[in-house]
């Protein structure tokens, strides 16, 4: 058996950050090896992440990061806001956000970058981090937009640290001006999107589907006027445009921003700082994410539990 000292304890535990004890047990297991001893306490993190796998994770933190004309958006998810305050999970967030804008969106291939000066991948630091925070983690997706010629903008609403929140924007806008200026303005278009939570960026980006959902109700509606086919199509396209495109189309919706005071659209207010820009203003893209929609939560009975803990 090797001879277990001080020093490669506290070697190992500053490789690694477990606990003393599980570290001397590590090496003892390993005969003092210390790589060995990393992957048997990693193995051991491994372990206890599965057991916390099955409990939902539906907080945590959005994180954006912007670099030029590249941007990407990751949510990763905890099961309480208590880890998202955690400057180690912040940390973790941020550094995946900025790996995701080389993923371009997708999950898998993120899940599968080297995490920087770790020696192994996103999904597997992730995966230790459970062992060291202690509740179930999950890097649940990832978008990217680019945006060769104009700028990617980006807004973090309810902000926890730099470049972290509860709700993540990124807007891509297309022009041959300034492109400072450009970026400028698309902050103030990703503001909107963070309230306004638009479907489309243009109409005819819009899913045809739902527009013709749409179209099928104001039609009917319509038709029990008595009014005739033509007027009543006329009704049916004005109230697509004043109605639903104006409810879930960013160009199409009333600019929450600054200087729009509820009386010009998002395209109004694009086509207003051309000339301060230098050219035409083309949205490219955008995407929101807000934190845990879409994800099924458990609802606990707090009496239950505490009683099932007192017999176990």
């Amino acid at each position: 058996m090797a001879n277990v000292t001080a020093s490669m304890v506290k070697e190992l535990r500053d490789k690694t950050g477990a606990g003393m004890m599980d570290c001397k047990a590590a090496l003892t297991e390993t005969g003092g090896d210390i790589e060995q001893a990393i992957d048997w306490l990693r193995k051991k993190g491994l372990s206890k992440a599965a057991k916390k796998a099955d409990r939902i994770a539906a907080d945590g933190l959005i994180g954006v990061a912007v670099e030029g004309t590249i941007g990407a958006l990751v949510e990763v998810n905890s099961e309480t806001d208590f880890v998202a305050r955690n400057e180690t999970f912040q940390v973790i967030v941020r550094q995946i956000a900025v790996l995701a804008m080389k993923a371009g969106g997708d999950l898998a291939k993120l899940l599968a970058t080297p995490y920087p000066g770790k020696g192994h991948s996103v999904d597997e630091h992730v995966k230790e981090a459970i062992s060291t925070i202690g509740e179930n983690l999950s890097v649940r997706r990832t978008a990217s937009l680019s945006a060769p010629n104009g700028a990617v903008a980006s807004y973090i609403h309810n902000r926890v640290a730099d470049n972290v929140g509860r709700i993540g924007v990124l807007v891509a806008l297309s022009s041959s001006g300034d492109k400072a200026k450009l970026g400028e303005i698309g902050r103030q278009v990703a503001l909107h999107v963070a309230a306004a939570n638009p479907q489309a960026a243009t109409i005819d980006s819009l899913d045809k589907a739902i527009i013709d959902r749409e179209r099928s109700v104001y039609s009917e509606q319509a038709l029990a006027t008595g009014k005739s086919k033509e007027i009543v199509e006329k009704m049916v396209e004005g109230r697509l445009r004043k109605e639903f495109f104006g409810q879930v189309v960013l160009t199409e919706q009333v600019f929450m921003g600054p200087g729009g005071d509820g009386k010009i659209t998002v395209a109004q207010y694009l086509k207003g700082e051309e000339k301060a820009v230098g050219g035409t203003i083309k949205v490219e893209g955008f995407v929101r994410y807000a934190l845990g929609e879409g994800i099924e939560k458990k609802t606990t009975d707090f009496a239950a539990e505490v009683a099932a803990l007192s017999k176990s």
